[in-house]
């Protein structure tokens, strides 16, 4: 496979605010020096808990909002600093699937006027002709075409998800990223918006990138798993290695929470000790050695590279061999 996306030594800094109206002298480090590739065709998945840097990253790969540093390239390109009026043809290659589709919708719109945008926006047609590609695609993604003229609220949460996953589908994009994108579905429904991402990312020769907080969703969907705590990647494996020999101790720890169906299974537990630390100060050395059951005093001392070894990537001084 060849490389679509290039993320390189990615810094991203929020201001910290000490009250409603004013900002404080402090910083949140959101990303701290995130660095991975994205293959052409590929399935990634990001995990990690709430507050990791997962969305924050998503949104800079997009450029939805810029890096404090580093450097994004999209086909060798680099994207980085990509002026405004140069920036359509990328929007047109890279789109978003956000969590809640009530919120990204124009609840003014019809559906098909919703889908159909995008073609009058880049110019490839006028929006009358835009009308039939827009039901075609929207067909693809399981809304039927008596359907269409709709708005927004006529739909259950599913169905508007359906239609937000159409509309990010309408240019042909090579790369799209799912920000918890059934997260705010019932469970009976979740598994038909996966299965319906996985059968277009064949049928269009896509690439994701696939976030969640849940391993059980990554382990469905994606191909290879990159695991985040605190703005920095732990651990970086193809989806079967992941799971079966987890290396970082906070990746064991994740797996270790999956619920298994039969419950009388036997399955060890490991317990994180402590909390999250804020990110306005992260811990020195290791930034999970604060919860780590197996951290020594050199996980206190020294930062961990990312080391790479037998087709897989790590941040831990100790690792699980």
């Amino acid at each position: 496979m060849n490389t679509l996306l290039q993320i390189k030594n990615i810094v991203k800094h929020f201001p910290a605010k000490t009250g409603f109206f004013e900002a404080g002298s402090g910083v949140i480090h959101a990303l701290n020096d995130v660095s991975f590739t994205v293959e052409h065709g590929e399935t990634l998945g990001l995990v990690g808990e709430s507050g990791c840097g997962k969305s924050t990253l998503a949104k800079i790969i997009a450029r939805l909002i810029p890096s404090t540093s580093g450097k994004i390239f999209f086909e060798g390109e680099d994207i980085t600093h990509l002026a405004q009026n140069k920036l359509k043809k990328i929007r047109r290659n890279i789109q978003f699937v956000f969590q809640d589709p009530q919120a990204s919708l124009n609840p003014h719109m019809t559906i098909v006027n919703t889908v159909s945008e995008p073609f009058v926006v880049h110019g490839l047609c006028s929006a009358k002709g835009a009308i039939p590609e827009a039901e075609r695609i929207l067909s693809l993604a399981g809304v039927p075409k008596e359907m269409v003229s709709r708005y927004p609220h006529e739909f259950s949460t599913g169905q508007r998800q359906r239609i937000a996953i159409a509309r990010a589908l309408a240019l042909n994009p090579k790369l799209i990223i799912a920000d918890e994108p059934i997260a705010s579905l019932d469970v009976s429904i979740q598994a038909q918006i996966l299965n319906l991402f996985k059968e277009l990312k064949d049928k269009f020769n896509l690439t994701y990138i696939f976030i969640s907080h849940d391993l059980r969703v990554i382990e469905y969907i994606s191909d290879r798993v990159i695991v985040m705590y605190l703005g920095k990647i732990m651990e970086v494996a193809k989806n079967s290695d992941l799971y079966r020999h987890p290396i970082h101790p906070y990746t064991e720890a994740l797996i270790s929470a999956i619920p298994v169906p039969d419950p009388a299974t036997k399955k060890k537990r490991i317990i994180l000790r402590g909390e999250i630390p804020g990110t306005t100060k992260l811990p020195s050395g290791c930034v999970f050695h604060t919860r780590c059951v197996y951290a020594k005093q050199k996980c206190v001392d020294e930062i961990p590279e990312l080391t790479r070894r037998d087709g897989r990537s790590f941040a831990c001084h100790f690792p699980l061999e």
